[in-house]
């Protein structure tokens, strides 16, 4: 399976994480996919780069499938990819991990727009070229 932009990260599960249950709260995995993002643009185009060249994504919607409830404890592994770039849209998909369980998947969908007018753009040339090294080389 290709996974372009493809990201790895640890996630410690805090004890402020964990609900009545004992278990992570659902609102906790919006903040771990936030620091997956984070770390992505990091990686491959920096929010201050992004920032000075006038653009900002946008992100629309989150779906997340809680498979595995995570615990307190649990050595969280995060992946996550840019599974689709269109024209002026992308969609990333993140995959958690406790182990060798599948915990959690989800899919964010989003676009970048310009920072003055706040209008959609295509997608910055930037990551266009690095996608498509990555799905010329997986391919």
């Amino acid at each position: 399976m290709q996974r372009p932009f493809l990201i790895t990260l640890p996630i410690t599960v805090k004890t402020y994480d964990i609900d009545y249950a004992a278990i992570v709260h659902n609102a906790v995995y919006i903040r771990w996919l936030e620091d997956l993002r984070t770390q992505m643009m990091v990686d491959y185009y920096p929010v201050e780069e992004m920032v000075a060249d006038g653009i900002t994504p946008i992100l629309t919607r989150t779906e997340i499938d809680y498979r595995v409830p995570v615990r307190l404890g649990d050595p969280v592994v995060g992946q996550m990819w840019i599974a689709k770039l269109e024209r002026t849209r992308w969609t990333i998909q993140t995959e958690m991990h406790v182990g060798e369980s599948l915990t959690t998947t989800s899919r964010q969908f989003g676009y970048f727009a310009n920072l003055e007018n706040g209008r959609p753009i295509r997608i910055p040339p930037r990551l266009k070229t690095i996608w498509d090294e990555q799905i010329k080389d997986e391919g």
